[in-house]
């Protein structure tokens, strides 16, 4: 098979591994399958044993975005192999929806500041740490959503976060210009079906809806977000930066579809 994606032998770290369900998860393994030289970081040492059954031959390091200490200890590991990365893909989003999702403007300060912290410093924090570490034109790759302004009540305070997210990879390529090449992108997903997208209140309504909503009456593939985000890892996306490709199997164009209007009630 030719490299087409140009990856072979490459080094890529994909954060975010939690299940074989996980979006992280999917870019990973179609990463392997492109011959890329794949490092995964899990939050927990209980994480790295479930995972290491999904990637028995991978490198798996420990690090919860959490703790400044554990970021600084996993950039130090990983220059210490003396391999060049060629990517970094930041699949990590948290947000406290014990208490269920209520009305936006109920949302806590130690809500909001722990799913920032989570959500997007750490795409920050990574990329930093991890500076030494990047070749001159590598590509950094985080998970985003297909919009930010849409107020869906089902995703609560999240959509805030990922603007915030979306807004960083502008200031990141600019910084990173005046000493590099490298890329930041987003790849901006609709509705999936994720273990973590599960356990949000109401998700699984908007996710059926969705499906109605997308113009080829199916959902969105995790599989697709997957390949997306190795497009943009790779050399064969470096005209781009500093963009979230939509990646919403068309749903954004198709809100006033008839047969979803028609099955309202009068």
């Amino acid at each position: 098979m030719t490299d087409y994606l140009m990856l072979q032998g490459r080094r890529v770290v994909v954060f975010g591994v939690a299940n074989k369900k996980s979006v992280a998860a999917f870019i990973a393994k179609t990463l392997l399958e492109v011959g890329a030289d794949l490092v995964l970081v899990v939050r927990s040492e209980k994480r790295r044993e479930e995972v290491k059954k999904l990637f028995p031959e991978t490198k798996i390091l420990v690090c919860d975005v959490e703790h400044q200490d554990q970021i600084d200890r996993m950039g130090a590991e990983l220059a210490a192999d003396q391999i060049p990365i060629a990517g970094i893909c930041h699949s990590i989003a948290f947000a406290d929806y014990s208490d269920g999702i209520k009305p936006f403007h109920e949302t806590t300060r130690k809500q909001f500041l722990q799913a920032i912290d989570i959500s997007c410093f750490s795409f920050i924090a990574i990329s930093n740490a991890l500076r030494p570490c990047l070749t001159p034109n590598a590509s950094v790759v985080t998970i985003s959503i297909s919009t930010t302004k849409m107020a869906s009540e089902s995703y609560g305070f999240m959509a805030p976060v990922k603007a915030a997210l979306d807004s960083s990879l502008a200031f990141l390529a600019k910084s990173f210009s005046n000493f590099s090449q490298v890329r930041f992108n987003a790849v901006g997903a609709g509705l999936l079906k994720t273990s973590a997208s599960a356990g949000i209140p109401g998700y699984v309504d908007a996710y059926l809806f969705a499906e109605k909503a997308i113009p080829r009456k199916e959902g969105l593939r995790t599989q697709e977000v997957a390949d997306t985000a190795a497009f943009l890892l790779s050399p064969r996306s470096a005209g781009i930066n500093a963009q979230t490709l939509i990646v919403d199997a068309g749903m954004a164009i198709n809100y006033f579809d008839r047969e979803i209007i028609s099955r309202q009630p009068e």
